[in-house]
């Protein structure tokens, strides 16, 4: 097999049923024959529970299920809209949970793996609102919680994010660049793949010792994107077409 695929940010809805087309296509294509398939975060635009077996999770599941019967290796990292995937969906698609700021080895190439939320340091909304939902309390409160109430609570906090962001400056819903050196030394890499901002791209790192990158993976809107590692350690940023 020897090479490994990267995603971020599918934003999975029932209402956008055409990009879980496109993920089933993905991983059927890449089943038994990738070693692994890291999903970055913001795989569902919500999550409100492992409990939560609507037709449609159900089918996401089903699909990572088969991916990871054929041989392929699955991870999964929290993103801002997920955060409360846990180990019933992990167990159930054959994956596993990975927590944020992991460092992985990539065919001898040490990568240091985020969703990339918590590198925008300028969003102080933001950041106050993330450590409150990522809080083991608030989180075992919420999923005690009826899956009714969950849903609706769910639909409020995604309408409140989509008017807070509609008055940000595009610089705050970026990374903060110092933090983006301070986080890739202190994992000790020159590498560094995340989502979350919605701009794919790869930028050069100005580090203590030399010069790393950061990789940014796009979200699948129109078109989709993964980043491809292969045997040699090499990294390449692909953009691809959803529709077969």
């Amino acid at each position: 097999m020897n090479y490994s695929l990267l995603v971020s940010d599918l934003h999975l809805d029932a209402e956008r049923p055409q990009h879980l087309a496109a993920l089933k296509r993905l991983l059927a294509d890449h089943a038994g024959q990738c070693d692994t398939l890291y999903v970055l975060g913001d795989l569902f635009e919500t999550w409100i529970g492992d409990d939560d077996d609507s037709a449609f999770n159900l089918d996401a599941v089903a699909a990572f299920r088969a991916f990871s019967d054929k041989g392929s290796k699955l991870f999964f990292l929290h993103g801002n809209r997920d955060f409360l995937l846990g180990a019933q969906f992990a167990a159930q698609t054959g994956g596993t949970m990975l927590e944020e700021g992991t460092v992985v080895d990539l065919y001898g190439t040490p990568v240091l793996l985020m969703h990339g939320d918590n590198l925008c340091t300028l969003d102080e909304k933001y950041m106050a609102f993330r450590a409150q939902v990522r809080d083991p309390a608030w989180q075992a409160d919420m999923l005690a919680k009826p899956l009714e109430q969950r849903r609706m609570i769910a639909q409020m906090l995604r309408m409140q994010s989509q008017q807070n962001n509609a008055n940000k400056a595009e610089n705050i819903m970026d990374v903060t660049p110092a933090e983006v050196v301070r986080t890739m030394e202190a994992a000790g890499v020159a590498e560094l793949i995340h989502g979350h901002t919605h701009r794919p791209a790869v930028h050069e790192v100005r580090l203590t010792r030399g010069t790393g990158r950061r990789w940014v993976l796009g979200d699948w809107n129109d078109t989709g994107w993964l980043i491809r590692a292969d045997a040699t350690g090499q990294l390449a940023l692909e953009e691809f077409a959803l529709a077969p």
